[in-house]
């Protein structure tokens, strides 16, 4: 079957650690081009990919599929540009900036039959899918709080970085926000309001850098009490997530382990991938049937692969596409929301 001709868009963190080795590794795609402005980061691993200067070589290229994975502020100007030059496009979170841009997005998609995906890769983390498991397993009886919190450290203002200018777009509301916030819709499902607390912490900060979010009764699970959180200024972690339930709780610390594997170059794909040391087990206590159950819960390995299986699926076999645009949209609407609601401190209906 013919391979997927691919083009990363930039070639930075996202491009070196998310992208460009998982489509390098996969024998269902072929990574074609790759836009490196000045530098050829790329030449030493990717010997055989072809190194342009500039986003256009991309669009007048042969390639089928582009990754947008761009500063955010980006996104809606070259996933437009991509879609109109009639390429499928993968965009990294957030999708965009606005709701009314995202539909725009959505719109062009349709009208040419494009692909249009939105790159929400912690959806297939280990310590999300585990706590997936545990609610549908109803490990805990019935779920009735929930919390998701990532939590960072560093106490000054990163210079050089597009992440920190101050621009409408940035922030850790659309960074990790995009994540814990997609997270809680899979699991539970569009929230009938949501009320938000944003701010910046830390000494000359631009964008906001904390956040704490109650999304209130949502679809799936009115009854259950969700708060996402994130801040820059954690210097002892918090648990990832913790479940509380009528029959019992599990709290998890650490993160999933993908990202530092690849950061230290280790292959996609490769034996025992994505896979948690059994020390990094969530700790569950419940009590079934008279029976006190405490202990280590085994977490599910995690894999950002499957994701690009997804991708090849949707396009060569005509599989459902798991990470629709469409279905993202929401999460930029709770965005959205959530600073309404922290710029009013009020409760915003939906």
């Amino acid at each position: 079957m013919k391979k997927i001709k691919t083009g990363l868009a930039a070639f930075g963190m996202s491009g070196q650690v998310f992208h460009a080795p998982f489509i390098n590794a996969n024998p269902n795609f072929e990574l074609s081009m790759i836009v490196e402005r000045s530098k050829e980061l790329s030449r030493k691993q990717y010997p055989n990919v072809l190194i342009v200067r500039s986003f256009d070589e991309l669009l007048t290229s042969d390639i089928e599929l582009i990754i947008v994975n761009t500063p955010d502020t980006t996104h809606y100007e070259f996933a437009k540009k991509a879609l109109e030059a009639g390429k499928h496009v993968i965009v990294e979170k957030p999708f965009t900036t606005t709701i009314q841009q995202g539909k725009e997005l959505i719109d062009i998609a349709k009208r040419k039959g494009l692909m249009l995906s939105v790159f929400q890769n912690r959806r297939l983390d280990s310590d999300f899918l585990t706590v997936k498991q545990i609610i549908n397993y109803e490990v805990l009886g019935r779920l009735v709080e929930f919390e998701s919190t990532f939590s960072r450290y560093r106490n000054f203002i990163k210079p050089d970085t597009w992440k920190e200018t101050g621009k409408s777009g940035e922030g850790l509301i659309y960074n990790l926000g995009s994540h814990v916030i997609d997270q809680a819709l899979q699991l539970f499902g569009m929230p009938e309001a949501i009320f938000a607390d944003i701010a910046t912490l830390r000494s000359d900060g631009k964008v906001d850098d904390y956040f704490i979010i109650h999304l209130l009764h949502p679809v799936n699970a009115p009854e259950v009490k969700i708060t996402l959180k994130s801040s820059y200024l954690m210097c002892e972690a918090e648990p990832r997530f913790v479940l509380h339930g009528t029959e019992g709780s599990y709290i998890k610390y650490g993160v999933d382990r993908q990202e530092s594997d690849l950061t230290t170059g280790l292959i996609p794909y490769s034996p025992h991938w994505g896979e948690e040391d059994e020390s990094l087990w969530g700790q569950l206590h419940t009590e079934r049937d008279g029976i006190i159950i405490k202990g280590k819960y085994p977490s599910v390995p995690g894999n950002y692969g499957d994701f690009y299986d997804n991708i090849f699926l949707h396009l060569r076999c005509d599989g459902i596409l798991l990470s629709d645009a469409e279905g993202t949209l929401p999460v930029i609407q709770l965005i959205e929301a959530a600073i309404k609601s922290s710029r009013e401190q009020t409760v915003i209906k939906l």
